[in-house]
């Protein structure tokens, strides 16, 4: 039977249960006197952090993913793991392998960081630990940095909370085939069971208390990684990969956690050592105790470049709280987001740069968003808007750099948006200079409610705000030279696994026009419609949900 490669990466099955594999090396016969491997592959496999030359291969074993000790049922010993690299999905054209170590230490978790490859090139790849054979991934080298791709299709997501709904919208992206997916954070979530909850109740429930030791962050991150829906997404394309909140606690903030906690720099040291296990991430952001080198750049040949930011880590402490406030505290020159060092590492990378596109895949919401009609302006303190002259400075310096497209993309909110982004939001007239585009979540919030384009009650005092949608999903992109055309995909709902996934809205960026143009507008489908008329009223009050605390 000819299968297909949409059937060999999304069909979810681990393709090499048990058995042996033609033209892989024969495993060491020390290891055969052991007690053998139940199948470990339970996590799949993934791949990060493209380059023109390479990227880095990922999977992590775990026999019994949700131990309680975050050691995943793995014995207490090294075990070592073949790769394979092939030009082909049935791996008839091996180029590479090669043995990595899983050690205790690193929970059994492998990170094959590959060079020397060809650039612009589609690669297949999979792993053997003893007589087990992984799924089998795709991914894929960047272009040739003197290049001029003629396209890259690339979709980026946000906020996956797992015992809020399926994780649907995973699956329908992956079935999408991009080349290229951004992760913008909250790739899971801290709460103990029954702490987060949506209307009606969690479909799902977390393993284990709320994550705050090592064991705990590792056990969290296997129970998410068990998703076949996650597992389709991370094997069908390279990820590149960021961090927000959850990923540690809600809100926090450099070392200043949300409450009040003696404890909070061990939690903070073990959930990025959790992260870095199990993320296909290169050893430049290894942890060390509670830092990680995190932001960096992955460029697409001269047609995008990606300035990958971490809005956590180097913060000061958000002003007058982390909520919505009328805050002097949040214009203070002195205030910085992103930190110093990142602030300058940024600037000069719009300085140097020779794209037609220059991407910001970022956390948390850029264009000021107002929620007050009358003469106060009323922002979020997690925000962008909470540190205004750190935005002005990044804002002022792509446009001293000459940047020639400037597009912000972000996570966060739980709903998708569509800004424009302004020097001067007090004023209406005032030149657009870039655009933010933000994805929905695939799941945090619960099922959601569609609204008619326009509707959203702030829309009238924040004109450069174009689109809003409170349902589930993810951003599709088409990156030409000539433009960036993005899709606002929705699911009707993720209390239920199986949803469609349509597109709610699409926009064009014109290549040096900044702002958005709206190309589609597409109700929610009658069958849809009716899928959602139950959470719909208290889409309307809530009109979002932010993640500050449940």
């Amino acid at each position: 039977m000819s299968l297909s490669r949409r059937t060999i990466l999304l069909s979810g099955a681990a393709l090499g249960a048990a058995g042996a594999v033609t033209g892989l090396p024969v495993a060491a016969a020390a290891a055969a006197a052991r007690r053998p491997l139940a199948y470990p592959f339970t996590l799949g496999v993934a791949s990060g952090d493209p380059d023109h030359d390479g990227f880095v291969l990922w999977t992590r074993l775990a026999p019994q993913p949700l131990a309680e000790d975050g050691l995943g049922g793995m014995p207490d010993r090294d075990v070592p793991v073949h790769w394979e690299l092939a030009a082909d999905e049935r791996f008839r054209h091996v180029l590479r392998r090669g043995v990595a170590v899983a050690r205790t230490r690193s929970a059994h978790s492998v990170h094959v960081e590959l060079a020397g490859l060809l650039p612009g090139r589609e690669y297949f790849y999979r792993f053997r630990a003893e007589r087990h054979l992984s799924p089998v991934g795709r991914t894929r080298t960047a272009p040739a940095p003197w290049t001029m791709p003629a396209a890259l299709a690339m979709g980026f997501v946000s906020c996956s909370q797992y015992e809020h709904g399926y994780f649907t919208a995973y699956r329908r992206l992956a079935e999408t085939e991009p080349e290229l997916i951004l992760h913008l954070g909250d790739y899971q979530y801290e709460y103990a069971p029954d702490t987060y909850n949506v209307p009606g109740g969690n479909p799902r429930d977390h393993e284990g208390p709320e994550t705050r030791t090592l064991a705990n962050y590792r056990q969290r991150h296997a129970q998410y990684k068990t998703d076949a829906d996650l597992q389709a997404a991370h094997a069908v394309a390279p990820w590149v990969v960021v961090f927000d909140d959850h990923e540690v606690e809600n809100n926090w903030a450099d070392e200043v956690p949300e409450a009040p906690d003696p404890e909070f720099p061990a939690r903070r040291a073990a959930a990025f050592q959790a992260y870095y296990e199990n993320m296909p991430l290169r050893r430049t952001s290894i942890p060390r105790g509670i830092d990680m080198q995190l932001y960096r750049r992955v460029r697409w040949g001269r047609l995008a470049t990606f300035h990958m930011l971490d809005t956590r880590q180097y913060r000061d402490d958000q002003a007058c709280g982390d909520g919505y406030d009328a805050c002097p505290a949040a214009f203070d020159p002195a205030r910085s987001i992103t930190g110093a060092e990142q602030e300058a590492w940024l600037l000069d990378g719009f300085r140097r740069s020779d794209a037609r596109w220059d991407i910001l895949g970022q956390q948390v919401f850029f264009a000021q968003r107002d929620n007050n009609a009358g003469p106060l302006t009323v922002t979020s303190m997690d925000a962008w808007d909470g540190y205004v002259a750190s935005r002005d400075r990044i804002t002022r310096g792509w446009l001293a750099a000459g940047v020639r497209n400037p597009v912000v993309l972000t996570g966060d909110v739980h709903a998708h948006w569509a800004s424009d982004l302004k020097l001067d939001y007090a004023d209406p007239a005032s030149r657009t200079v870039g655009s933010e585009l933000v994805c929905s979540s695939i799941t945090s919030g619960g099922d959601g409610a569609d609204s008619a384009s326009g509707s959203h009650p702030w829309f009238p005092f924040n004109p450069h705000l174009r689109f809003q949608n409170n349902l589930r999903g993810y951003v599709s992109t088409t990156i030409t030279p000539g433009q960036l055309a993005a899709d606002f995909d929705v699911l009707p709902y993720v209390s239920q696994p199986g949803a469609p996934a349509y597109t709610r809205a699409s926009f064009v960026i014109e290549d040096r026009v900044p702002g958005l143009h709206q190309t589609a507008d597409t109700p929610v489908p009658s069958a849809a419609r009716m899928a959602t008329d139950a959470g719909a009223d208290e889409g309307r009050r809530t009109v979002e949900r932010e993640t500050t605390r449940p």
